[in-house]
């Protein structure tokens, strides 16, 4: 087993977790980075095993509507180490609360589009 750490380039990143080049460097700016990257001596942002796990879990909290403002203070937390345990905790509960609830409002749509597509199959086959 190797100690070596592996490093991606920006680009290596985009690749494996399909977020644009542009949104990286945004997630950088906006202040969502739980470290402050490394860079080469051409200043080219060197992203560790860690930093690809956090941009996964960015694209989660994302993808389940999770503003910027709130992945900002999940980030800050995390910068302030385990002593903020509790209030990340309470922002993920708080967050998936919310997801569940949007998964019973789609259930309850998705519901009805079945209904619908039940009842014009019986006509269209009565036809």
């Amino acid at each position: 087993m190797s100690d070596a750490v592996t490093e991606y380039s920006i680009s290596q990143v985009a690749e494996i977790t399909t977020v644009s080049v542009h949104t990286l460097r945004y997630y950088e700016r906006a202040g969502l980075m739980i470290r402050r990257l490394a860079r080469t001596e051409a200043s080219h942002r060197v992203y560790g095993e860690r930093d690809l796990r956090w941009v996964t879990f960015i694209t989660k909290l994302r993808s389940t509507g999770m503003g910027i403002g709130q992945i900002r203070q999940y980030a800050e937390f995390a910068r302030q180490g385990d002593s903020t345990n509790e209030a990340r905790l309470n922002l993920l509960i708080e967050h998936q609360q919310k997801v569940i609830e949007h998964l019973r409002e789609t259930q309850s749509s998705l519901d009805a589009i079945s209904y619908k597509i039940d009842e014009y199959s019986r006509k269209v086959v009565n036809t």
